[in-house]
């Protein structure tokens, strides 16, 4: 039986691949020399540093890579931190920063099913590195690099420490600890198996319900990405505490599988997406921390996002999805938050990163010092601004590449003019096609870059309506 080896091509956070096919000892053996090389072509008059650090999940053989792409890295004469541990891939971002170094490589497939790992390339400045970083190295793909004098040195390093005592120094952590203890907020972590497990713990030094803590590299045969279909037992839990802690606030958190992604509960158990916390945090961080700056969305985010920063006195800046883009805005201006609608959310005040670790410090302050359950904080900021809607997105397979081209093909040749039968008065062709729609709910069309697959965003007035336009999405491209 033949097999067929994609490509390495960098998508919107690193190259994946589909383990023993695409990602194997010898394409990431090649890769991580060349990935150096263009960090140091890059940043090395930033930093005068000959070090990258090396870090890991929790994945299938994610340490045996990461030690094969430490050794590739060291024998062409780089200096090497290897991470001792798996770590939160904000983590090892971070100390590419702390250490000065010329940035990071992180073995991880992020939220990707368990047959896949990957390998993302984090910059000196402790981000996701620009397009035209990756392109640099795809355009190396293929060489050499010559050999040194003499091979690199390689350390190891614990990455929790700094990192865990840079994001307390940015909370009230003894407020959230107190309150916990007293039993005024019960506080419940899905982890989905991933890089967050013990997290919350060292951060807030007291006791949380953490479940899914285990190493699991089949992801209880679904994925670590904070979706509802992943998280029965994170819902079943929370409904459970209702009963066992009926005066207590109650919050759940879930992180994705190396904790750059976040997603929420309220103390009913009501599932709280990127599209819910962001306008929260919005209020708690121009409201009560004071801090400055602008909101960065992407096109996929809620509308009600530039209303709540509008009440604050906020500028909203728009990208096109992924968080490097959001990440690049944070270098060039004033950012108070940053986010997307698939869960990363960033701070300027931290590293042009998006960081679920941090952001749940920020909800967990936010419930503290207001009182208020999460679901209720929502409820008021959408009655402040007049706008109430709902929000869904589904992902697509396609037959193949071909399909693709085909969808492509027929967007831009033949534009839709009606969808669900509603006229389109507007379409952005930021990233895809966003389609607004004559009653202002929208549709968003847009393509995987590495894979066939169909990624279909939409926010309306109601459920109903949102899996009405989803459902004509579907249907439109069966047929093309």
């Amino acid at each position: 039986m033949a097999f067929t080896t994609n490509p390495i091509k960098f998508g919107t956070d690193g190259w994946r691949g589909v383990i023993a096919a695409d990602f194997t000892f010898e394409r990431v053996s090649m890769l991580a020399p060349l990935a150096a090389q263009v960090l140091k072509d890059n940043y090395f008059e930033l930093t005068g540093s000959n070090t990258v650090i090396v870090g890991y999940d929790r994945r299938f053989m994610a340490e045996d890579f990461a030690k094969l792409a430490a050794n590739a890295l060291q024998e062409v004469g780089f200096d090497v931190l290897l991470s001792e541990c798996f770590a939160p891939t904000p983590a090892f971002s971070w100390a590419a920063k702390a250490h000065k170094a010329l940035g990071a490589i992180v073995m991880t497939a992020s939220h990707n099913p368990a047959n896949y790992l990957g390998l993302k390339v984090k910059s000196a400045m402790g981000g996701s590195v620009s397009p035209e970083i990756t392109q640099q190295i795809e355009s190396l793909l293929g060489t050499t690099l010559p050999a040194p004098e003499q091979p690199g040195k390689l350390d190891l390093f614990d990455p929790w420490n700094s990192y865990v005592k840079g994001l307390q120094e940015k909370v009230d952590i003894r407020k959230i600890r107190n309150a916990i203890t007293s039993n005024q907020l019960k506080v419940y972590v899905d982890v989905m198996h991933g890089a967050a497990a013990g997290g919350i713990e060292r951060l807030l030094g007291c006791a949380v319900e953490e479940i899914n803590s285990d190493r699991d590299p089949l992801f209880d045969g679904g994925a670590p990405e904070p979706l509802p279909k992943y998280l029965p037992k994170f819902f079943r839990t929370i409904k459970e505490g209702i009963q066992k802690y009926p005066d207590s606030i109650r919050v759940g958190l879930v992180f994705d599988g190396d904790s750059d992604r976040i997603a929420a509960a309220d103390g009913e158990g009501n599932f709280l997406s990127s599209q819910i916390l962001i306008p929260i945090l919005i209020k708690h961080l121009a409201q009560s921390k004071g801090f400055t700056g602008e909101i960065v969305k992407t096109v996929s985010g809620s509308d009600l996002i530039p209303l709540i920063a509008k009440l604050f006195g906020r500028d909203v800046f728009e990208t096109p999805i992924g968080y490097k883009y959001i990440g690049d805005r944070m270098l060039k201006a004033e950012v108070m938050v940053g986010g997307e609608e698939s869960g990363g959310i960033g701070y300027g005040t931290h590293i042009p990163e998006r960081d679920a670790l941090l952001s749940a410090l920020y909800v967990l302050e936010a419930v503290v010092e207001s009182g208020q359950d999460l679901g209720a904080i929502y409820r008021e900021l959408e009655q402040a601004a007049g706008f109430s809607a709902q929000y869904d997105r589904i992902d697509f397979p396609l037959a193949n590449m071909e399909v693709r081209g085909k969808l492509l093909d027929s967007l831009s040749q033949d534009t839709p003019q009606e969808v669900a039968g509603k006229k389109v008065k507007e379409c952005l062709t930021v990233d895809g096609y966003k389609f607004r729609l004559e009653d202002d709910s929208w549709l968003l069309i847009r393509f995987s870059g590495t894979e066939p697959v169909l990624r279909l965003y939409c926010q309306a007035d109601s459920m109903v309506d949102v899996r009405q336009i989803l459902e004509w999405a579907r249907d439109w491209a069966n047929s093309v």
